[in-house]
């Protein structure tokens, strides 16, 4: 069984490389789900460690759904990756009916090409998995990171092994999302070929908390995007310029 560490930092990537990883998925904000780690952060991983790294590409949280402009940026994301030598890549595409773009999945899977590609847990929101299974074989996906559309994978894993059986080795199931060492057993028993978590460890390293918090909920709520609004903008000039 293949372990693959989602690292969401150098610390990250070098604790799974020293620690005896297959892989690592390096992004970063874990706690809305990842997003694509700056490029300087790719380039010190490239050069710095040898463990193979696979790249999230996701340019901002809230869900799964992109403008012409983000779906631009995720292909310039991809391209400076294979420029640099990443050996796969983790992204997806959802319409706003919660079902696999299958247009623009493609379109990342060819700027891709020469690297691995894996579908994440994107896949987590759509309604009819086995239908969605399909297309992603269908587009020759190499890998599905799934929770089995649960809060966690072990929750999710009667669902994860019947994509396992439904994908005939078309496509690889790797189990992602809550995978510990108190659950681990049960993905190997089930002969899944590859699992994805990542160990977190939290830590303080501040010697006092700051009375102002940068944390705000109003940004994590699911499906919600938030944007600069141009009038907003544009009132506010006027008001300074009166």
């Amino acid at each position: 069984m293949k372990i693959e560490i989602c690292a969401n930092s150098f610390a990250s990537a070098k604790a799974a490389q020293d620690a005896g990883a297959d892989r690592i998925e390096l992004c970063t904000e874990l706690s809305v789900g990842g997003l694509t780690p700056s490029l300087g952060l790719i380039e010190k991983v490239i050069i710095e460690l040898n463990i193979p790294i696979h790249v999230l590409i996701r340019p901002r949280s809230g869900n799964f759904t992109y403008s012409e402009e983000e779906f631009d940026v995720m292909l310039r994301d991809i391209n400076f990756c294979s420029e640099i030598g990443c050996t796969g890549i983790v992204s997806g595409v959802l319409d706003h009916h919660l079902e696999v773009d299958v247009k623009r999945t493609a379109q990342l899977i060819k700027a891709a090409k020469g690297m691995e590609f894996t579908f994440h847990r994107a896949f987590d929101w759509v309604q009819n998995p086995l239908e969605e299974l399909q297309k992603l074989m269908d587009l020759k996906v190499d890998r599905l990171l799934s929770s089995g559309l649960e809060s966690n994978a072990f929750e999710g894993i009667s669902l994860l092994k019947q994509l396992k059986e439904l994908s005939e080795s078309k496509l690889e199931i790797m189990p992602g999302g809550g995978i510990n060492i108190q659950n681990v057993q049960a993905f190997k028993d089930a002969g899944f070929t590859s699992i994805h978590f990542s160990a977190t460890d939290k830590k303080q390293t501040l010697y006092k908390k700051p009375k102002v918090l940068m944390h705000s909920d109003a940004f994590f709520e699911e499906g919600i995007v938030a944007t600069s609004n141009k009038e907003t903008i544009q009132k506010v000039i006027q008001l300074i310029s009166q």
